[in-house]
Formats: structure tokens, sequence, C-alpha cells
């Protein structure tokens, strides 16, 4: 038997897949947003908005800190103050 190849999981998530991950609508992922709860998007280029799946599982694994406690969060694991 041969196995089909699976599609590799994506690095990058638009708002909606993003808040299917974090069990929330996406009319709740954007409140968040405005309200500053969330990680920062990785990219943004034009209207294209995205999502690191590496940072939000890390954000979730954190206990879904504040964006603003979240960057300082991230700052201290790089060393930064």
């Amino acid at each position: 038997m041969s196995e089909t190849p699976s599609t590799p999981e994506p690095l990058l998530l638009d708002a909606k897949t993003a808040a299917a991950l974090c069990s929330v609508s996406r009319r709740t992922w954007f409140a968040w947003q405005s309200a500053g709860q969330i990680p920062l998007p990785a990219l943004r280029r034009g209207r294209v908005v995205r999502w690191s799946s590496v940072e939000l599982a890390a954000w979730v694994v954190a206990g879904c800190p504040a964006g603003d406690r979240w960057q300082a969060m991230k700052g201290r694991e790089r060393g930064q103050k």
C-alpha cells in the first residue's frame, strides 16, 4: 500500500484559520486584535495579514497573555530588555 503525501501544516495563518485554531469566532479574533490581546501579525502586505502558527502555539502555551505582555515575554526570550 502506498501512502498519500500529507499536506504540510501552514506556517502563516489568515484570521479565519487563526481564530478557528484558538476556538473563537473570526469576529472575536478581530475584537481581540483591536484590543491588543493577541500577538501581532507576522506578515502585513497590503490587504494580506497573516499570523505565525508557531508563535500562536507558543502564545497559547504561555497562557494567552495580552499582546503587550507577550511582546515583552518574547523580548526576554531573545535576551532583549
